[in-house]
């Protein structure tokens, strides 16, 4: 008993000599998280964001009046970041951001705003939430705890490479659907307030988005408001704050570029209507209905490249290779930096044989999304074929591992693992 103890107190000293080492002294104040991991943990989030958002918005110049924006807000911030702004495809009504960095806003949301200055408000808040480190925060409070569960992985395992993808996944899910406490919010209004009115504009549109989040309560409540508390003093405490800034001078409240934007989305709304309603046919397995929207939702739009994605699989099911060909190489056209069409594209070369093309592809995929346990098990497949023992053992066993026997293929894995 008296080892363990002592084994216990070597191991917490192992912990607090490792934070200390960590720990960095910011405008912020005292940090366990130095900010590049911070940025290096936004930035590897990113790829997930957009699969779990439905994509992004394939169309440039909406992506650089967004980005343009927030450049602009990002010049009067008080951290010095690689940001970076995104529109994706959900119909959610939702804005989010990452550590160190990153910021989204759903095409739901956007569709709802009537003016830039709403944008620009829901665009400095979520960058509040980064300059007062919140998400940082989070993180640090889970370091302690990580550090010990990886010290206890090296010691029962020479590779604890399954685990930390595990790993990744959980933490990935927690920041995707972080909750922000009153107080981080009130600090948020504060900040993106600021943030709005140091860029020109006028800081009553995010008044308007609240006002408007507290009308859509009452009938579809905002996804915003789920991680983001609105308590009913918060509307008249902003007003209250900005109402003391004494605001002077113009302030800009609309541009045509916003109407332009909206207006673009707006042309391309009916056809992730067809898309939404082939996607929930798919998901109900019934994948002849799906067919039907999703062909309807390229006919309406030819850049809607998530209904592509979809369309792939189901012919690949139907056999009709050519087809699917076809599809994942134009969506991967139109988007050719994110996980999914490289996913497909890899699963079709596979189908068809091509078994280097494939991997090149898979691994892409691997590389934006590491722990997506169907990537290892494919890799497996393609590297078997070519005779490759020692590469699709490894691909095999990760597969396994990260999968959790919620996968069809899990039992084949097993098997083909057993042969090799």
């Amino acid at each position: 008993m008296e080892r363990v103890k002592q084994n216990l107190k070597r191991l917490f000293l192992i912990t607090f000599i490792f934070l200390l080492g960590c720990a960095t002294t910011t405008n912020t104040g005292f940090t366990l998280l130095p900010e590049s991991q911070e940025i290096e943990i936004g930035k590897s989030y990113v790829p997930v964001a957009i699969e779990e958002f439905d994509g992004i918005y394939p169309e440039r110049e909406v992506q650089s009046y967004i980005t343009q924006l927030g450049n602009r807000l990002t010049r009067v911030t008080y951290r010095n970041l690689p940001y970076r702004f995104y529109l994706v495809n959900s119909e959610q009504i939702n804005a989010f951001a990452l550590p160190g960095g990153p910021v989204f806003i759903t095409r739901g949301l956007l569709l709802k705003l009537e003016n830039e200055s709403q944008l620009v408000g829901v665009l400095a808040h979520e960058l509040g939430h980064i300059n007062a480190r919140h998400h940082a925060r989070f993180l640090e409070k889970m370091v302690a705890l990580n550090i010990l569960l990886n010290i206890g992985a090296i010691v029962v395992a020479d590779k604890p490479y399954g685990q930390a993808l595990i790993q990744f996944g959980e933490i990935g899910g927690q920041l995707l659907a972080l909750k922000f406490s009153r107080d981080q919010e009130r600090e948020a209004d504060r900040l993106g307030i600021e943030f709005t009115v140091k860029s020109g504009y006028d800081p009553r549109g995010l008044i308007e988005v609240f006002e408007m989040f507290e009308r859509l309560e009452k009938t579809r409540p905002p996804e915003w408001l789920s991680t983001h508390p609105l308590p009913e003093t918060r509307i008249a405490e902003n007003t209250q704050f900005i109402n003391r800034l004494s605001l002077s001078g113009p302030l800009i409240k609309d541009s045509e570029d916003f109407q332009r934007v909206r207006a673009q989305l707006l042309k391309t709304q009916p056809s992730f209507e067809e898309f939404y309603r082939g996607k929930k046919l798919y998901e109900e397995g019934k994948r002849p209905l799906a067919k039907e929207h999703f062909t309807r939702a390229i006919n309406l739009w030819d850049k809607n490249y998530m209904a592509m994605v979809y369309l792939t699989f189901i012919n690949l099911d139907e056999g009709n290779l050519g087809t699917a060909y076809n599809l994942a190489t134009r969506a991967h056209q139109l988007v050719p930096d994110v996980f999914s069409t490289n996913y497909t594209l890899g699963i079709v070369h596979f189908r068809r044989g091509e078994h280097r093309e494939s991997i090149n592809f898979l691994e892409t995929a691997r590389q934006l999304i590491p722990n997506y346990p169907d990537v290892y098990y494919y890799l497996g497949r393609n590297w078997e074929a070519l005779g490759n023992r020692q590469k699709a053992i490894e691909n095999y066993k990760i597969a396994i591992e990260l999968s959790g026997g919620k996968r069809p293929w899990e039992r084949d894995a097993r098997e083909r693992l057993q042969r090799l």
